[in-house]
């Protein structure tokens, strides 16, 4: 089969396509014919070296994959060959056919197509416990949402809305991104490039700040976003895209009683009891049609330099997908 491997961290041009045997699943494992892979910051982070757990060489990106399951292993009883399924992996999703653990499948409605499936589960989970879970955001609040047309800001926008946000503040780069956040739900639309924006984040609240603010670039926003936090404010980092680290001095939020929150979703992963209902909550939503998923582009496997160098050029808005 066919997969895009890293022998070396670095820029988008050390992703190479290769040709590896197919995997045969063992135990609970189940072997996936895969028909969409989920493209995320994550992926970057583990080509550049910079994830959040090491990465071992060589390496095969992509945690999230939609498709149909052509062999189980012997442990298997719960799912069949020819089941339509998406599911969040450790990694090697980049590839004609992956495995995965077979109680983490998520079975996929008939009236759901496989790009569409893709775009749920890393960015919806992680709006969803971004929000809810790490944010324990509460009705009335307000929401600041960075990025807000990307694949989870656009998620994010929506969700607060559903959750029951008193205002969704939405910053992006372009007045077309803006309109897309608007588009999602969002009350206040702010370009986070304009060297005031922290001034219009705190006139939007009256002076008061936000109840709960999103963040996954680092550097100078996580600083600046700081200061948009209302009394009792929770941030929640759940990325750095930027790269850039931040000097933070916890002292400084004593003194309004705020809160510093790190996300990172394997840890929701491993407890049934948060992932599960969580999961069931987001495809109702989608299938009562409250909740659009944003594709961006879908593009073909052997292009995934290109899609990631148009993922941190931070000009795309929703979802990237890759076909094999």
């Amino acid at each position: 089969m066919k997969a895009v491997q890293l022998k070396e961290f670095g820029g988008p041009e050390v992703l190479n396509l290769v040709q590896i045997d197919k995997p045969v699943p063992q135990g609970h494992e189940v072997l996936i014919e895969i028909k969409a892979i989920g493209v995320n910051y994550a992926d970057t982070a583990r080509r550049e070296g910079q994830y959040v757990v090491k990465t071992q060489l060589p390496f095969i990106p992509g945690a999230e994959v939609a498709g149909i399951v052509t062999e189980v292993g012997e442990k298997v009883t719960n799912i069949k060959p020819g089941t339509r399924v998406v599911t969040l992996i450790e990694s090697a999703g980049y590839a004609d056919y992956a495995l995965a653990d077979a109680r983490g499948l998520i079975p996929l409605p008939e009236h759901l197509d496989f790009k569409t499936a893709v775009a749920l589960p890393l960015q919806g989970l992680s709006a969803y416990h971004v929000l809810k879970t790490m944010g324990r955001l509460e009705k009335g609040e307000t929401v600041l949402v960075h990025a807000a047309a990307g694949g989870v800001g656009t998620i994010a926008v929506q969700l607060a809305k559903l959750f029951g946000a008193g205002k969704i503040i939405a910053t992006a780069s372009s007045s077309i991104k803006l309109e897309l956040a608007r588009e999602m739900g969002a009350d206040v639309l702010i370009n986070y490039t304009e060297s005031d924006w922290v001034e219009q984040v705190l006139e939007a609240t009256g002076g008061k700040g936000v109840d709960v603010a999103l963040e996954m670039v680092g550097g100078d926003v996580f600083n600046k976003t700081i200061k948009c936090l209302a009394t009792f404010g929770r941030l929640v980092v759940f990325g750095a895209a930027s790269g850039e680290q931040s000097r933070f001095y916890p002292a400084s939020l004593m003194a309004r009683n705020q809160s510093v929150i790190g996300f990172f979703l394997p840890q929701i992963m491993r407890k049934p009891e948060l992932l599960q209902p969580s999961l069931v909550e987001l495809l109702t939503y989608l299938g009562e049609g409250k909740l659009k998923l944003m594709i961006g582009g879908v593009y073909p496997l052997e292009e995934a330099a290109e899609v990631h160098r148009l993922l941190q050029s931070r000009k795309t808005t929703g979802k990237l997908i890759l076909v094999p």
